[in-house]
């Protein structure tokens, strides 16, 4: 692949537009079960909107999990993203440093996600009682089964957990915080007979985000009987994830803060985020403004290429406010000018009828893969073009 910027366009940062901090590496210690251990904070910082990590690199405990348990990919990417958005909210980039979940292994978030068991399926399960974990409801196994999956869906889909680490006076790090996302889905899934066709039942959000309390009050419980979650903060989100054929991702409903020294969820905050594909019936019948506005830039691109229809966007709206809009362009080039002017005339169209506190990225694409990438962060003067060769 060629990696060629166009250099008429400013190469700016994609992230924040501002510049990178290049701070000189710092050293630290770091508690790793019962000895410390020499950890490195990389000097390069892209952005204050980010949190700096630390080397070496520790995976999280239960890593692959989340693309097996959740239905898209745009499910993953804004489960993952969105936490960490969300963390910022009780963690400042500033004063704390991410580590990928080390509380939770596989083996302990699998377990979690089960149902309950009654007595005589963990018989037949050779099972002890206290290893009867799931947090979602029992199947009595008898009895209609559109009934059972009716009355009793699985609620939990994934438990995801983020940590953060901040610094000591002594030049050591500590945990200074856990996140928790709990997936919840907003469609149960379920089939009659092994192999046989897939049913749904579509599960009421009011429904969903109050099971989803429940869970997070048990999951709570079980954290704080952890010898190193005793007396950290921790934060638990709801994210509702979309059904399997949803192009665009499901979004954060609520989350709760609990204080170092809390063992019980107090007030839950809600949360007004929402995803739309441009156009669609529903972002035509909510936001027909923002709707107008893209289809103008859609036609514009179409004008360019007369026999091409294949423009289509993903917003993200905040409290009813346009926050972001990725936009995918699959076509045909015959040439790497053609790229170029295509390319160059696209990034003028992003700047004209978008407005500047919306952030927007655009992908274009062929069927040889990846062939240019514009972004425009919010409030940015120039946008940020790649072409890849």
């Amino acid at each position: 692949m060629r990696k060629h910027s166009i250099l008429g366009m400013v190469l700016i940062l994609l992230l924040a537009g501002c510049a990178p901090s290049f701070e000189e590496k710092q050293e630290v210690v770091q508690d790793s079960k019962d000895k410390k251990e020499t950890a490195i904070i990389p000097k390069y910082k892209i952005s204050e909107e980010y949190y700096q990590t630390i080397l070496p690199f520790e995976p999280s405990k239960a890593r692959g999990l989340v693309v097996s348990n959740l239905n898209t990919r745009y499910d993953i990417e804004e489960f993952e993203n969105g936490l960490m958005r969300l963390a910022q909210t009780q963690f400042d980039p500033e004063d704390y440093l991410f580590q990928e979940g080390q509380m939770l292994d596989s083996s302990t978030i699998s377990s979690w996600l089960n149902r309950k068991y009654t007595d005589s399926q963990l018989k037949e399960k050779d099972m002890k009682p206290a290893q009867n974990e799931g947090l979602n409801p029992v199947d009595p196994g008898k009895g209609d089964i559109d009934k059972r999956n009716e009355e009793n869906p699985i609620y939990l889909a994934h438990i995801l957990e983020h940590n953060y680490l901040v610094k000591t006076k002594d030049n050591s790090v500590k945990l200074g915080g856990v996140v928790i996302g709990l997936a919840l889905n907003s469609v149960h899934y379920y089939q009659k007979e092994a192999y046989g066709a897939t049913y749904e039942k579509k599960i009421d959000s009011k429904e969903l985000k109050q099971e989803g309390e429940k869970i997070a009050a048990e999951v709570l419980k079980r954290l704080r009987k952890m010898d190193k979650l005793k007396n950290v903060p921790i934060t638990i989100a709801l994210f509702e994830q979309n059904e399997k054929s949803s192009v665009v991702p499901g979004n954060f409903v609520s989350y709760t803060n609990v204080g170092q020294n809390s063992n019980s969820i107090g007030k839950w905050n809600d949360l007004k985020e929402e995803y739309f594909l441009f156009p669609s019936a529903g972002a035509e019948k909510k936001n027909r403004d923002d709707v107008n506005t893209f289809t103008s830039f859609k036609e514009d691109v179409e004008e360019y290429f007369p026999n091409f229809n294949g423009v289509i966007g993903r917003a993200f709206y905040m409290d009813d406010q346009l926050q972001s809009l990725n936009i995918d362009i699959p076509i045909q080039f015959y040439g790497n000018s053609e790229a170029i002017g295509f390319t160059q005339y696209v990034a003028g169209l992003v700047m004209e009828r978008f407005p500047k506190y919306i952030s927007v990225q655009v992908s274009i694409t062929s069927v040889n893969g990846p062939e240019a990438l514009i972004v425009r962060e919010a409030n940015q003067d120039e946008p940020t073009v790649h072409i890849y060769e």
